[in-house]
């Protein structure tokens, strides 16, 4: 059996059948399947079209590709990890809190680490660990003084942060829309950092998509040119673990002379009249430079050693052995896969890269039947339609979560991004879709669904009114105010369109709108109107409404996005 689990990080054990790390007696007597070496294969056809000439020379090439790289076999994951890729089926772990997490990274043994702290697109910025920094004991974020220290050391150690936001194609089709988003995405990560995150930098805030790739080639290098430790920091269900996949720098455990060599060698197995003889390659020099690179770093860590180890030593697994393509942690919508610290080292003990476990996340999944988990995740970019609300209406998503409008007289208009099916009835039908009752106490026999159990339906709660405070005038009235439509200025339009998104934690975001009849500011105040005996004028107030929702949680509010123009 493996120390580990290479897909959870479990450590294995034949005791608890339901814990990860677990080895079946059945599963641990069966035989790994090897798979075919491609490039094996192609060689061998080459030489038996080209003759007996090439025939030597690419012998030499794959053994020598042989040597160094190494047999790509299936990996031997554990019972639960394999119910999770082939039958979809497993069980949730006790997630760690952050004082776990705290000291498990205080337990590093490099003197270099960096924090990756990975929020998710879909609810940005929900998923932000509160009071990271100092849960942690990290320094504080660079700021926009110019005598700010760009490396701090805390207790000898030097540690940094970044934030990285994944499934960024899930904002915008094309990676240069996404770019374009950068500037808001910072100004809303400042303003969920509070009042510290004013007079921060930001400049370490990336928006990657480890699904296509954008911008994880840049970061994958600057973990290669950073070393140390790597320390892979976010909430359940963020995708960490797929962008471990793509960001750990994989076939960079040779040296440059090395992969000089081997680059020889495969570009003089082209050459069909090359003598064998003369080939400037050796099969063995890899081999022997290697282990005498493994024999050096062994007898400094012998030397480094005191005979006594430290206690949190014992808080990190055993690091795995250092390949060129090691296997990977699986990937899954299962909150809580990584059961443990997985630790990848790369470089030649130049660094390693650490997925940690999940931190404790809320999610409706506790109160959704359990045919419907996998609508709760946005697994591709919504397209989503616009739903027109009226006065007396309301929105259900799910038939589970509900939006009315509290401001009379005005039309909101509503686009859900959510993987959740939208409706959108009389406030009236929609209260009994929610809980399953009509207004005379009888169950609800209707036809829209209502993906919520019998118990989520009888703990309908106020989220909280919100408001939708944020002018976006300018961005819906692009016709009126363009260039070549008069030119025509905001402050000038009669109306007002205030905007908002609604956040759903894990799940996605409505984008409401509203427009505003707008007036002129009345030179007699508000309280000599109401002292007269009129009322006062209500037509530039900020719209809003209330969501309800299962004990009235996983809801938030954030600065439009303007995702549908």
């Amino acid at each position: 059996l493996p120390l580990v689990c290479p897909g959870c990080g479990a450590l294995s054990q034949t005791v608890e059948a339901e814990s990860p790390g677990f080895y079946s007696p059945k599963r641990r007597n069966t035989r790994r399947p090897k798979m075919i070496d491609e490039d094996r294969v192609f060689e061998d056809a080459i030489a038996r079209l080209a003759g007996d000439d090439v025939a030597d020379t690419a012998t030499l090439t794959t053994a020598a590709a042989t040597e160094v790289l190494p047999e790509n076999t299936k990996p031997m994951l554990c019972d639960r990890c394999h119910n999770l890729i082939y039958q979809s089926k497993g069980t949730s772990i006790l997630h760690p809190s952050m004082e776990s997490i705290r000291d498990i990274i205080e337990a590093s043994p490099h003197r270099d680490n960096h924090i990756y702290h990975v929020l998710d697109a879909a609810d940005f910025p929900m998923s932000l660990i509160p009071n990271l920094i100092s849960r942690l004991d990290l320094p504080r974020l660079r700021t926009r003084n110019r005598r700010s220290k760009a490396t701090q050391y805390i207790r000898g150690r030097q540690a940094d942060i970044s934030f990285i936001i994944t499934r960024s194609d899930l904002l915008a089709p094309q990676k240069e829309m996404v770019d374009r988003l950068m500037p808001y995405l910072q100004e809303v990560l400042r303003d969920a950092l509070g009042r510290a995150g004013k007079n921060l930098r930001l400049g370490n805030v990336r928006c990657v998509s480890a699904k296509r790739g954008w911008w994880t080639p840049q970061v994958k290098e600057e973990i290669w040119k950073r070393g140390g430790a790597g320390w892979v920091v976010g909430k359940v269900n963020v995708g960490k673990s797929a962008l471990f996949e793509v960001v750990y720098p994989k076939g960079r455990s040779l040296s440059a002379q090395d992969q000089e060599k081997l680059q020889k060698a495969a570009e003089g197995a082209l050459e069909p009249k090359q003598d064998a003889q003369s080939f400037p390659f050796v099969p063995g020099e890899i081999n022997d430079s290697a282990q005498q690179t493994l024999r050096q770093l062994e007898a400094e860590e012998e030397d480094d050693k005191d005979g006594d180890e430290d206690e949190n030593l014992s808080l990190l697994p055993p690091a795995q052995k250092e390949v060129q393509y090691p296997d990977m942690p699986i990937v899954s919508s299962l909150p809580g896969t990584t059961a443990a610290p997985i630790r990848l080292p790369f470089g030649n003990g130049k660094g390693e890269l650490i997925d940690l476990p999940g931190v404790m996340r809320s999610s409706m999944e506790t109160h959704v039947k359990p045919e419907h988990h996998a609508s709760l995740v946005m697994k591709s970019r919504i397209k989503p339609e616009q739903y027109t609300l009226k006065p007396g209406q309301s929105l259900l998503l799910g038939g589970i979560v509900r939006i009315t409008p509290k401001t009379e007289d005005l039309t909101v208009l509503a686009y859900p991004f959510t993987p959740l099916h939208a409706h959108a009835t009389a406030t009236r039908k929609a209260i009994a879709i929610q809980t399953g009752l009509d207004e005379e106490g009888e169950p609800y026999t209707g036809t829209v669904d209502n993906i919520g159990t019998e118990k989520a339906k009888q703990r309908i709660k106020s989220a909280g009114t919100f408001k939708l405070e944020w002018d976006a005038t300018k961005q819906r009235t692009g016709s009126l105010t363009d260039k070549t439509a008069g030119k025509r200025k905001v402050a000038d339009l009669p109306f007002i369109v205030y905007s908002a998104d609604i956040l759903i934690e894990g799940v996605g975001w409505v984008e409401l709108a509203c427009q505003v009849r707008s007036r002129k500011k009345s030179l007699i105040s508000d309280a000599f109107t109401a002292e007269l005996g009129h009322q006062a004028d209500s037509a530039n107030s900020v719209p809003e409404v209330e969501v309800f929702t299962p004990k009235g949680k996983f809801i938030g509010i954030r600065k439009p996005m303007n995702a549908w123009i």
